[in-house]
């Protein structure tokens, strides 16, 4: 079975190409279930993100669309939610009707600091020459924890986002993000992995094969996203990725609907 769970529409104010395109592109590469995962409507950052006018429209596009393609793909209506301490999530979105919740950190936050910091937008780039690298990794995943804490996420997006540019941490990261991969196999959750991080700087899927191989040592599920923002950039670098998972040892891939998880075979 092919799978890809993460994908971005046009109301997300950063992706182009219709919603059908995007099936269409994705029954054209055999892939079997495909998820839309919409930035999430929240009070911050309105310019990346679909506000909460959008939200009844963007179900009921994804759901007219899972019909009428329903005998050719399985599609699959989520949302991918920014986790931030400061800023709460919506009620309407962590009580949706949905298939799933992808829980993304984007944001590092500082006492110090007036506003939350966009660690992966080339914008503010500038600010990982200011901060002590391995303090900013410990940070990240601190985060990551705290968002698998709450218990309301299914899957777990790009799990190390935060090495997009290629500032690496000095100690081990596998240590490093130990603490918050026992918090995701606690909560029950899934890490995807993200092709996205071959159209970066980092140049490799999220997560490092390195921390695929503890998700595997602490048998903790796997799903496969292109998190694509154009109709281009689905299925991108699929054949890699499934090398890449199935050298570490995994057979089996998650799916979900009406947020129950199913695992099938990935080959």
């Amino acid at each position: 079975m092919r799978v890809d769970l993460h994908n971005h529409t046009i109301l997300c104010n950063h992706a182009n190409g219709s919603v059908e395109e995007y099936i269409k592109k994705a029954i054209e590469l055999g892939i079997d279930f495909y998820g839309f995962t919409e930035h999430a409507p929240m009070d911050f950052d309105y310019k990346y993100r679909m506000s909460i006018q959008e939200k009844e429209f963007y179900e009921t596009t994804i759901k007219f669309y899972k019909e009428k393609y329903k005998e050719s793909i399985n599609i699959l209506l989520g949302y991918e939610v920014d986790f931030m301490q400061s800023v709460k999530i919506m009620d309407e979105i962590l009580d949706s009707k949905v298939d799933y919740l992808i829980g993304s950190v984007h944001f590092l936050e500082s006492k110090n600091e007036d506003s939350p910091w966009g660690f992966d937008n080339p914008e503010f780039i500038g600010k990982y020459k200011t901060k002590n690298i391995d303090d900013i990794w410990i940070d990240y995943f601190d985060a990551i924890e705290k968002l698998a804490k709450m218990n309301k996420f299914d899957i777990v997006g790009h799990f190390d986002l935060i090495k997009v540019f290629k500032y690496l941490p000095k100690k081990d990261i596998k240590l490093l993000a130990l603490n918050a991969l026992k918090q995701i196999k606690k909560s029950n959750m899934v890490v995807e992995v993200n092709a996205a991080g071959y159209r970066k700087p980092i140049a490799e899927q999220y997560p490092s094969k390195d921390i695929l191989e503890l998700c595997f040592e602490l048998d903790i599920p796997i799903t496969f996203s292109s998190d694509a923002h154009e109709v281009e950039q689905i299925g991108y670098k699929y054949d890699e990725v499934i090398s890449l998972v199935k050298s570490v040892g995994y057979k089996k891939c998650a799916i979900f609907e009406n947020k129950q998880k199913e695992l099938i075979d990935i080959f």
